[in-house]
């Protein structure tokens, strides 16, 4: 029997380059939505710091040069009914996204989670 697992990932965009920031395989949805939660505040709450409570598996820090993108991540990680949202769309075997951006110099940042392989069904 094959168990579903998922994979989140954080990756960040100028229009032109992109990169991974770092990611993981977990092996449920909500272990995957509590990574990409942590990763979100670590980088929200770096805004204009050092990151200091890193820990195997974060990703790699973002410098932002407004507050625009930190305060998206926070409010995305703490707002109840985005995270009720976003663990129904793991839930339901669909792609989970969210981008914000950092209009100052046009950074793009996506937090994304995704179901690696399919639950078996009865």
């Amino acid at each position: 029997m094959m168990r579903a697992s998922y994979a989140a990932e954080v990756t960040v965009t100028d229009g032109q380059r992109f990169a991974s920031l770092g990611g993981v395989t977990v092996r449920n949805r909500r272990l995957a939505l509590l990574w990409l939660r942590r990763q979100a505040l670590r980088l929200a709450n770096g805004h204009g710091s050092a990151v200091r409570d890193e820990s195997p598996g974060d990703v790699r820090p973002v410098l932002f040069h407004g507050s625009d993108a930190p305060e998206g991540l926070r409010f995305w990680a703490t707002d109840h009914r985005r995270q009720d949202d976003a663990i129904r769309t793991l839930e339901a075997g669909f792609h989970l996204q969210f981008t914000v951006l950092d209009p100052a110099v046009g950074l793009s940042l996506t937090l994304a989670g995704w179901r690696t392989c399919p639950a078996d069904r009865p």
